[in-house]
């Protein structure tokens, strides 16, 4: 079976996955260190490279948590007084795939209720 086929390193080419995620237990959505944890997991489990994650829980509530990736980033902001969640991860290159790890990240926060669009950025290759 023939090797896949690889972009070249340095392709200016991604793609920007833009969730809203409803119906979630509001305790998990203040849950700083839970949260964290899981988008870290997620991401990594859909082939993202994670450096670092960064959070801030606000007050009264809600939590915002950011991961550096090497293929780009990744964000989730938390509104736990409406069960919801709004969820951006952008990756550059082939490897990582941004709307599996939003519906892994929807699994872990057990929701079925996703609303999910995939925005192609940068110079996509020509298909021959």
């Amino acid at each position: 079976m023939p090797e896949l086929e690889r972009r070249p390193i340095g392709e200016f080419a991604g793609r920007h996955t833009f969730a809203e995620l409803d119906g979630i237990e509001p305790d998990l959505l203040d849950d700083l260190s839970f949260l964290r944890g899981t988008l870290a997991d997620t991401l990594t489990e859909a082939g993202a490279t994670v450096c670092e994650v960064v959070g801030h829980r606000f007050e009264p509530q809600g939590v915002t948590v950011l991961a550096l990736l090497a293929e780009s980033h990744a964000s989730v902001h938390t509104y736990p007084e409406i069960g919801a969640v709004f969820v951006d991860v952008f990756t550059c290159g082939d490897r990582a795939d941004p709307e599996h790890a939003v519906r892994l990240l929807a699994t872990a926060l057990r929701t079925t209720s996703v609303r999910m669009s995939t925005v192609a950025r940068g110079r996509q290759p020509a298909h021959t």
